[in-house]
């Protein structure tokens, strides 16, 4: 079988999928969402075990997908994490399958989500310290977080990434340190700007901590030196520390857009195909999928949604406007 291709009309083909699992999460982080949480998707709305493996099976037999990573909310309440990772697993040797995370849980889960096929975590934690944890998630568990941490990385679930995101008057000031706390311990560290996806909509442009003051902030106690190995459609800007061999990396979706190389594409723990991060429409496979169509015709589906992904996401664009889902509902 010829597989087709997810490209959109600018000739990226999308060879990377994000599968949300849920849109529940066990943390309340300001930037994502309000201390009370959220309204959760209803049940019958979410997609089934079977459901999401038969999606992913028609993304890498017939869509040409080669990586999936699984997402939420947080993906580690999801009860079927580790049967659904091996039934990927079952696809093919050559996927790269990850999981992003906040890692509570994971102490107890990595060696069974490792024994089931997965390659690798990417741990979302944002500070090394524990008190600065606790206001920015409003929940006191950053040991939990540095043991799903060790965890990961005793299981060979490496290399154990950390995504951090800077708070303006919270955490931005604490890059070097985290930085120092990541390279002792082993784990590749990735900055990630504040991007406009948090459900109270509060986010602002001038309120982002940038990427060039995570350079500045950075360069106080370190000599970063770009590196080497091409980028190709990696998110993040890669630089060795000190000469290495540690490394840090930059995610500046804001104020550098690597659109123009971009290979994801997204499904939602509901069953909508989303082209983009930031879209604003979606395409429903959920409803297609329980009403009894074919592989073929759920895969043509899915190749037509992604016809109409945009040139970028357009935050700079006076007419942006923010996707109505939360980064917590529509996943990493």
């Amino acid at each position: 079988m010829t597989p087709l291709l997810l490209e959109d009309r600018y000739g990226r083909v999308a060879t990377d999928l994000r599968v949300s699992l849920t849109d529940r999460c066990n943390l309340r982080c300001s930037y994502c969402m309000p201390p009370e949480g959220l309204d959760w998707l209803p049940d019958d709305s979410v997609l089934t075990d079977d459901e999401v493996v038969r999606l992913i099976r028609i993304g890498v037999e017939r869509l040409g997908i080669q990586e999936v990573r699984f997402t939420g909310g947080e993906p580690l309440v999801r009860r079927g994490l580790v049967d659904i990772v091996r039934r990927t697993r079952e696809l093919g040797e050559h996927l790269d399958i990850s999981v992003t995370t906040n890692a509570l849980g994971l102490s107890r889960n990595a060696t069974a989500l490792k024994d089931a096929g997965l390659d690798r975590v990417n741990v979302s934690l944002d500070t090394a310290r524990a008190d600065t944890f606790h206001r920015i998630t409003r929940r006191d568990r950053f040991h939990d977080v540095v043991a799903g941490l060790e965890a990961a990385q005793a299981a060979g679930l490496g290399p154990v990434k950390v995504n951090a995101v800077l708070l303006r008057g919270e955490n931005e000031d604490q890059a070097p340190e985290l930085l120092a706390w990541c390279l002792e311990r082993g784990y590749e560290l990735r900055f990630i700007e504040q991007m406009p996806l948090d459900a109270q909509h509060g986010w602002s442009r001038e309120g982002m901590v940038t990427a060039e003051e995570i350079f500045a902030s950075l360069s106080t106690a370190y000599t970063l030196t770009p590196a080497e190995e091409p980028r190709g459609s990696a998110p993040a800007e890669l630089f060795t520390v000190d000469g290495g061999p540690g490394t840090v990396g930059v995610i500046a979706s804001v104020t550098r857009p690597f659109c123009g190389d971009c290979d994801r594409v997204r499904l939602t723990a509901d069953g909508q195909v989303r082209n983009c991060l930031f879209a604003r429409s979606e395409s429903d496979l959920r409803a297609a999928l329980r009403d009894g169509v074919d592989d073929e015709e759920l895969a043509q589906r899915w190749v037509v949604a992604m016809l109409g992904k945009a040139a970028g996401h357009g935050i700079d664009d006076p007419t942006f406007l923010q996707p109505d889902r939360p980064m917590s509902a529509i996943g990493g």
